[in-house]
């Protein structure tokens, strides 16, 4: 019954392959979570959590109340958010409030939805070998988002614009 030798059908490589999806992991409402969450299904939070969430899809119900990142394929945001969101795809419900920047290849905002921050459209990145895509490691996006949070533009472009301003024949502007 306990031993080494088990005498099922199929090895282990074929039952870590044809692995069911699990059920959804569910943060009820009167749960409050301090400290960081991480699952490779989904998670559906109604509480409380007061950290950085990572999954593949997330469903933050209308009574959740999120303070840091989240980073996720999908989600949907039907409660309150404070931080930024790193997704896939992001859809805010009519009754969503999120304070903080979404970085997202697709975004969808009903009419209703409270955002306060930067929606910053990440370029799909090509598949890897192992047919995954890679959505959150985009360095262009990551340092628009640092110039944006500095002010605007790096220094280094300034001069670049102000040094080929009127060369083009097409530039309207002159040299300041």
């Amino acid at each position: 019954m306990f031993s080494k030798n088990s005498k099922g059908s199929g090895n282990d490589a074929e039952q870590q392959s044809a692995k069911e999806p699990s059920a959804p992991s569910i943060i009820s409402a009167d749960l409050k979570i301090i400290g960081d969450l991480s699952c490779e299904g989904e998670i559906q939070v109604d509480g409380s959590v007061d950290g950085d969430i990572r999954s593949k899809s997330l469903i933050i119900g209308e009574s959740a109340k999120i303070k840091g990142e989240v980073v996720a394929e999908t989600v949907f945001v039907y409660g309150s958010v404070t931080g930024q969101i790193k997704s896939r795809e992001v859809n805010l419900a009519k009754t969503a409030h999120v304070v903080g920047d979404i970085l997202h290849e697709i975004l969808a905002i009903e009419t209703g939805a409270f955002m306060e921050g930067h929606c910053i459209r990440m370029v799909e990145k090509t598949t890897s070998s192992d047919g995954k895509v890679n959505v959150f490691g985009s360095e262009d996006a990551n340092r628009r988002l640092a110039k944006i949070k500095d002010g605007g533009v790096s220094a280094n472009a300034a001069k670049d614009d102000t040094a080929n301003a009127g060369n083009n024949p097409h530039d309207t502007k002159a040299a300041v």
